[in-house]
């Protein structure tokens, strides 16, 4: 049976490589997923770090504050009148700083004693101006400081009076796990290069065969049901396995392209982290395989067969986001579902975090059990359903 299931398994690759121009897609999607990803993070992280040190603020009314203004170029940032047309720029994103809006009666109120009331416009469908609201406001908040110690102090009052408490924030949080948090869509796409890259051998070698009427005759051969399906597994499942071993190990010169010093000093993808991912996507990788072919075996044709397979593909996709929505942390029923695990434990290498051998062992279990059951199915299949 070994010897029939090596025949299969080299013929099915053979015919799974014959395939160029679809191995071609599937292979240099593979390869550039892990530098594309890399860009894209490192195109936002950049940015962000240049809006930082620009230190750039857009005010209306810059005649109408001249104690604000001051205190603001004493921070060292340089102020900008706002355009005409600031409003409709912020919604249209074209604008990627928020625009402090000073009343005309500013220094008046202060004079007063009266609080006059600085509004900080941005919008919340402009990103680039969202994030820089909050570092406006620190900044407002800290001219209000200034300015309630000299009153008290002209009054012969200490500031530290209205203070019960002093409070200081400490982010416990290492610069891998900071890191990892821009990085947390890399283990999804390394998931979904393994699925596709599965997918179209897995139904052309079960559905595909069987619209082309070359599944009857392979099935005329003596050899055993089982070893016939194992060996076609053993060809899909190569060739899933080949994209993940391609889509970790492009990410490692895909570090070469990182803009941002940044979050090049924090990421770290070497040989450990590769390895560590190859864990846990190969057993995937089989199980994905199997339960395609599962899926496809019953379809009359290669289309009917990828539209049963867009349940997997949907499940495969939505799982990984338990762990966006998820706040409470990992649960353990994390490591038993297939996909949603391995995208948690990748998340974890890539924040340094050591993992323990039992967080392991179950998702390689889960997947060794799914494949052995899906096989089985693939194998019984053949043996009673009539091939048309």
């Amino acid at each position: 049976m070994i010897r029939d299931a090596l025949t299969v398994f080299r013929k099915e690759l053979l015919d799974a490589l014959r395939d160029r121009r679809t191995l071609l897609m599937v292979l240099l999607s593979s390869v550039a997923i892990g530098p594309l990803v890399l860009v894209l993070i490192s195109a936002l992280v950049s940015g962000m770090e240049k809006r930082a040190e620009a230190r750039e603020i857009v005010v209306l009314g810059l005649d109408h504050g001249p104690s604000l203004v001051n205190y603001l170029q004493r921070q060292t940032y340089t102020l900008k009148p706002a355009p005409a047309d600031w409003e409709k720029q912020l919604q249209d994103s074209k604008l990627g700083d928020p625009v402090l809006v000073i009343p005309a009666d500013f220094e008046a109120q202060l004079a007063r004693g009266d609080a006059p009331v600085v509004e900080v416009v941005g919008s919340s469908a402009n990103q680039r101006a969202n994030t820089g609201m909050r570092r406006l406001v620190n900044l407002l908040q800290g001219y209000n400081r200034e300015q309630a110690t000299l009153r008290l102090a002209v009054r012969g009052l200490s500031p530290a009076a209205l203070e019960a408490m002093q409070v200081e924030e400490r982010d416990i949080a290492n610069p891998a796990t900071r890191a990892a948090q821009l990085a947390t869509m890399v283990p999804y796409f390394v998931l979904m290069a393994v699925l596709y890259g599965a997918l179209n051998a897995a139904l052309d070698t079960t559905a595909g065969e069987r619209e082309r009427g070359s599944l009857e005759p392979l099935l005329m051969n003596p050899a055993a049901r089982t070893a016939l399906v194992l060996g076609k597994w053993g060809a899909v499942a190569s060739v899933g396995m080949l994209i993940a071993v391609l889509s970790c190990f492009s990410f490692l010169p895909g570090q070469w392209l990182l803009k941002s010093e940044t979050l090049a000093a924090l990421f770290r993808f070497g040989a450990p982290e590769m390895l560590r991912f190859l864990a846990l996507l190969l057993p995937l990788a089989g199980a994905l395989a199997a339960l395609l072919m599962a899926i496809a075996i019953r379809c009359k044709s290669f289309k009917e067969a990828q539209a049963n397979a867009t349940v997997v593909v949907l499940g495969v996709s939505m799982l990984p986001l338990a762990t966006l929505f998820n706040q409470e942390g990992v649960q353990a029923w994390h490591l038993w579902v297939p996909a949603l695990a391995q995208v948690t434990l990748m998340g974890r290498v890539l924040k340094g975090e050591p993992t323990a051998l039992l967080e392991h062992a179950v998702p390689l279990g889960v997947c060794i059990a799914l494949t052995v059951l899906a096989v089985a199915y693939v194998a019984r299949t053949l043996k009673t359903a009539a091939v048309r």
